[in-house]
């Protein structure tokens, strides 16, 4: 448990290298007004938060920098969601008072909102990655051993894929296997069936499939989307926002986000949890993705009728500013649930 002293002392060097992306000294510290302490007792502090995990020293002779717990505790304990502006609450109000009259057009629009107050890449789900579900699956054979197979959600959208089935596996032990994907999965929302598939369905297969690693390749096929973001709706804002961040400046840190960016299968994995009430936020390793574990992301989900149905979201680096995001994302998220439920009431 940490003194009132270190809180105080962890709490100013995060909002420090928030602001200044540069480590912080111990007499910069001992500088502050509001701090009666010597640069000695400061660093003397410092190390025992080091020793403890909630700080770094990135070089021998350098201040310290805040470790993903440090900005854990910050998150959780030291940290005031930023009052909303009067200007931010100009900023939404006029974004939305053009006429928008589609679900699709509000939700990019959010995406640009979100960005633009943010300075960081904004991330949001259309609400039908949540509440589309798979109602059935059907295959159809073609000639040789191509077929296609037919996914039917319960909105009535269908997807199909051409699919291989594999050599000695004979056609009717492939329709088995259709009608075991039917028990298991039917109802599962369909960002959800390729996990389902490499679990609930892997684990079934083990017990009586000689050819399993076949069978699964070939289920596989028919759970991978015809185009890439199929079944997903997935926005983006201020994708280049992420090269103003001196933490990306290195190339080889940029490029496997900037490539993530261009994927929607995988983008939708940050989200794999789903929509969720109030503001999440996941710093660095607690995302799923080691693309993104140098990054924290912060979501708040979006209401349709008194129901969860997307999620809006803010992607940047660790050293976020966490309380203008929170306070941000709390009333945009109010704002979106509002206006669709003006839409669709």
């Amino acid at each position: 448990m940490l003194t009132d002293r270190q809180k105080i002392i962890l709490q100013i060097l995060v909002d420090d290298y928030i602001r200044s992306a540069e480590p912080v000294g111990s007499r910069t510290i001992s500088k502050r007004p509001d701090m009666s302490i010597s640069p000695a007792t400061v660093r003397n502090e410092m190390a025992d938060l080091e020793e403890l995990g909630f700080l770094e020293q990135p070089h021998t002779s350098a201040g310290r920098i805040p470790s993903q717990k440090g900005y854990r505790f910050y998150v959780d304990h030291l940290l005031q969601p930023e009052q909303f502006s009067e200007r931010d609450v100009g900023t939404i109000r006029n974004a939305f008072v053009s006429k928008i009259d589609q679900m699709e057009q509000v939700v990019q629009q959010t995406a640009t909102i979100l960005s633009s107050l943010t300075n960081y890449t904004s991330i949001v789900l259309g609400p039908q990655v949540f509440t589309t579900s798979l109602r059935h699956i059907q295959l159809l054979p073609l000639s040789g051993r191509q077929a296609v197979a037919l996914i039917v959600a319960d909105n009535g959208h269908v997807e199909n894929r051409i699919v291989t089935i594999p050599d000695g596996v004979a056609p009717e032990a492939i329709q088995h296997y259709v009608e075991l994907l039917n028990r298991k999965l039917v109802g599962l929302p369909l960002h959800k069936l390729k996990s389902a598939l490499n679990t609930v369905i892997a684990d079934e297969l083990r017990r009586y499939s000689e050819q399993y690693d076949n069978v699964m390749s070939f289920l596989n096929q028919m759970m991978t989307p015809a185009e890439e973001n199929a079944g997903a709706k997935i926005y983006l804002g201020g994708t280049t926002m992420i090269l103003n961040q001196p933490e990306f400046r290195n190339i080889d840190k940029l490029k496997p986000l900037l490539d993530m960016f261009e994927q929607s299968d995988v983008l939708a994995r940050l989200f794999e949890a789903g929509p969720t009430h109030g503001v999440q936020v996941r710093i660095g390793q607690e995302n799923p993705l080691e693309t993104v574990h140098e990054c924290s992301l912060i979501t708040a989900s979006y209401m349709l009728n008194g129901e969860a149905v997307g999620t809006i979201g803010v992607l940047g680096p660790t050293r976020m500013d966490y309380g203008r995001v929170i306070g941000i994302m709390h009333h945009l998220s109010q704002n979106l649930s509002g206006i669709l439920t003006q839409l669709y009431k």
